[in-house]
């Protein structure tokens, strides 16, 4: 079974580690033995700390609904106990070097930044820099050391004349050894490295009441750590990608600021015995001391004594030694990770045994994984990809680049003729292909004779002449129709980006031809996929027609993702009153609903949460689903199961069914309502049989069912009748 952690007591009798069954466990490192001692039902166990005397392990649990819930454990009781709410998400525990109190982080600061939904597309609640740090007094009686002193609360004045005694009492006896040629003596806490520690309590008898906030302004903040004198943490940013900086708090009653250690960092982690601190930034890992503060970490002279110094890492490796390896975990991680244990009837033991034969016949990592997928394939279940791991790549290899137009070479015109630029939405113009650029347009029918200098002819494709260009600009001579030529400037692009610009024309086109055959009253939104730049597809797309009175969603070709609850969602809001203003027209609440009939088109290509998205949309019945029946991969994953090289053979973790009980899509798909299939010579030539069926039904039932805004009623009259 998968484990994780193994976060080690302070006295070293304890190992803390979870599985991937949700279990938490500790292990006794005297007597061998592992422990259970939790398992949940409802999600993973996180944020294992241990209490400095060792007998309490702090953790985050999963709670019925889905937030995070801070607990202990005594080792000594075997008790365990819940110490916040599940009103909250509360992560990050941490103990005070003392044991009186333990500080988390918990999103308890909901203040959205949007107001109300009114304003462009549809605006929603967001709960930016909920996080704030609390600080929770494990026995009655404490003073928080944040609060200032006052008359009842002076502050402790300092031992000096203590200080002063035993520092003359160290010099003494280190003078009196100097003088017998002794080295000093070793304590033994300088040889266990720390003192005892005291005994830690917890009085959990209305233990919500000790509750406090640290003074510090909420954030975006996760991963709390404590050394002995401060609290750090990391901050993000609100914007995608997030910037992490790593800030610190003093545990002192002095007023202090927080300080940004420091910016853009990757992660941060505090030593066990709270001295030093390690920082990934960038490409570099630094270890300091925990209490640096930021002007010395941005000191170029302590960052260069503190880099761990990488670069005479060598490794050897016996590859044969190392494949076997991988394919060992790519098989365990398979078998914890796999949504069903019984891996849907497959004797996984005896696939194993079948295919490791193979793995001694593979020269390199690639092959490695043509096994490896061939051994996961036996369990036919879609959603399993074996991709990456340590992948040699040639350093001779030679990016193509690309001008964004079809070209064909014609030695009677000189050079490559432009049949077609591709097009592209002009709202948007850094969509542009390279010759499509105001200052740098060429127009189909022209001619490239050259580039860079080099006669165009000279080569069999274009592309031999933009090697490693892309991105660079190159000059291009070019002849027009009227046999003039011009020298113009232009940036190539990526071969893939010239993909992107393809797929865009086609997009861009279908919604062309609906605005074109149905008057704009139909409007159309494409999504390639469901991720985050889909969600901003959407908003480009729907919100500028959500007033017509048809609407084709298309997930043609749809890679899947996870944001089908979003589109439902905003479909299936109704518009169930009316606003009438003094002047102009009237406008529906709820804001944004769509009031017309839809489609939905979905083809073989469509996969993964595109299926969800069609299949949501016939199950709430928003209108008809039209194409072919779609790929049939609905076991959702989350791609964690990583080997040792960074390869991976995803694993189908979450089966999907509905609730009739009957699991839903894998291995067959979604059938549409209506079957409509593009064949392949005809959208070669351009047809669109789907698009042009999905475009009849709704133009019918436009006709048939048309949905024009109620009219608003007569005024009322209030008028008092007065009596002459």
């Amino acid at each position: 079974m998968l484990r994780w952690d193994g976060i080690s007591s302070p006295d070293g009798k304890w190992l803390a580690h979870r599985d991937k069954d949700q279990q938490l466990w500790i292990y006794d490192t005297g007597t061998k033995q592992d422990k259970r001692i939790a398992q949940s039902r409802f999600g993973d166990f996180d944020n294992l700390a241990w209490s400095p005397d060792s007998r309490w392990l702090a953790f985050t649990q999963t709670a019925a609904n889905q937030f995070q819930q801070i607990g202990v454990f005594n080792v000594d009781s075997g008790a365990l106990q819940s110490i916040t709410s599940d009103r909250y998400n509360s992560v990050s525990p941490v103990w005070s070097a003392d044991g009186n109190w333990l500080y988390f982080l918990s999103d308890r600061s909901l203040k959205t930044t949007v107001e109300s939904p009114w304003g462009a597309r549809q605006p929603e609640p967001h709960f930016d820099r909920p996080v704030k740090i609390y600080e929770l007094a494990l026995v009655p009686g404490l003073r928080s050391p944040f609060l200032p002193a006052d008359e009842l609360h002076p502050d402790a004045p300092p031992k000096a004349d203590d200080k002063a005694d035993a520092k003359t009492a160290d010099t003494k006896a280190a003078d009196a050894r100097a003088a017998a040629g002794k080295a000093p003596a070793k304590s033994a806490a300088a040889v266990s490295g720390s003192r005892t520690p005291k005994e830690v309590r917890i009085d959990f008898g209305d233990l919500q009441s000790r509750l406090a906030e640290v003074p510090v302004a909420p954030g975006n903040y996760d991963q709390l750590q404590i050394s002995d004198k401060r609290l750090c943490w990391l901050d993000a940013s609100d914007e995608a990608p997030r910037k992490l900086a790593l800030k610190c708090l003093e545990i002192a009653n002095k007023g202090d600021e927080v300080e940004t250690v420091a910016s853009d960092i990757k992660s941060f982690e505090i030593s066990l015995d709270r001295k030093k601190l390690l920082v990934a930034k960038a490409r570099n890992f630094y270890v300091v001391d925990s209490d640096i503060k930021a002007a010395a970490f941005s000191d170029q002279k302590v960052l260069d004594k503190s880099t761990i110094n990488l670069s005479s890492w060598s490794f050897f490796t016996n590859p044969r030694a190392d494949f076997r390896g991988i394919f060992f975990d790519a098989w365990r991680l398979e078998r914890d990770y796999f949504y069903d244990r019984n891996m849907q009837g497959v004797d996984w033991n005896a696939m194993r045994a079948r295919y490791l034969p193979l793995v001694d016949r593979v020269s390199d990592r690639e092959e490695l994984n043509e096994v490896i997928a061939q051994m996961v394939s036996e369990l036919s279940a879609l959603h399993i990809f074996v991709r990456g791991g340590d992948v040699r790549k040639s350093s001779d290899q030679i990016e193509l680049a690309a001008l964004g137009a079809r070209l064909k070479r014609d030695d009677r015109a000189g050079g490559f003729v432009v049949e077609h630029v591709y097009t592209h939405d002009p709202d948007l113009p850094n969509n542009a292909a390279p010759l499509d650029r105001p200052e740098s347009r060429v127009r189909d029918g022209e001619v490239i004779v050259s580039i860079n200098g080099e006669s165009a002819s000279s080569v069999p494709d274009e592309r031999a002449l933009l090697r490693g260009k892309a991105g660079t600009q190159v000059l291009l001579r070019v002849k027009s129709g009227g046999g003039e030529t011009r020298d113009v400037l232009v940036t190539p692009i990526k071969a893939a980006d010239e993909a992107n610009l393809r797929y865009s024309e086609w997009e861009y086109t279908r919604r062309l031809k609906v605005d074109a055959e149905s008057g704009r009253q139909i409007g159309y939104v494409h999504l390639r996929a469901m991720g985050p730049e889909d969600i901003d597809q959407w908003a480009r797309e729907y919100y500028p027609i959500y007033k017509r009175q048809g609407l084709i969603i298309d997930v043609r070709h749809n890679h899947g993702g996870n944001i089908d609850s979003w589109l439902l969602e905003k479909l299936l809001r109704q518009a169930w009153f009316y606003w009438q203003p003094r002047v102009g027209d009237s406008e529906w609440n709820m804001q944004y609903a769509f009031r017309g009939h839809m489609v939905v088109l979905c083809d073989q290509e469509t996969a993964s949460d595109g299926e969800a998205f069609t299949e949501g949309f016939h199950r709430f019945k928003l209108g008809k689903t039209i194409g072919v029946r779609t790929w049939g991969g609905e076991i959702w994953l989350s791609s964690n199961n990583f080997e040792a090289d960074g390869g991976i053979a995803t694993a189908a973790e979450l089966g999907v069914y509905g609730p009739e009980g009957k699991w839903l899509i894998e291995g067959h798909g979604v059938e549409p309502d209506i079957v409509i299939d593009n064949l392949p010579h005809e959208t070669f030539g351009g047809a669109d049989a789907q698009l042009k069926a999905a475009l009849d039904l709704l133009k019918e039932e436009i006709r048939t069912d048309p949905r024009p805004v109620p009219a608003p009623p007569a005024y009322p009259d209030k008028a008092f009748p007065y009596k002459p």
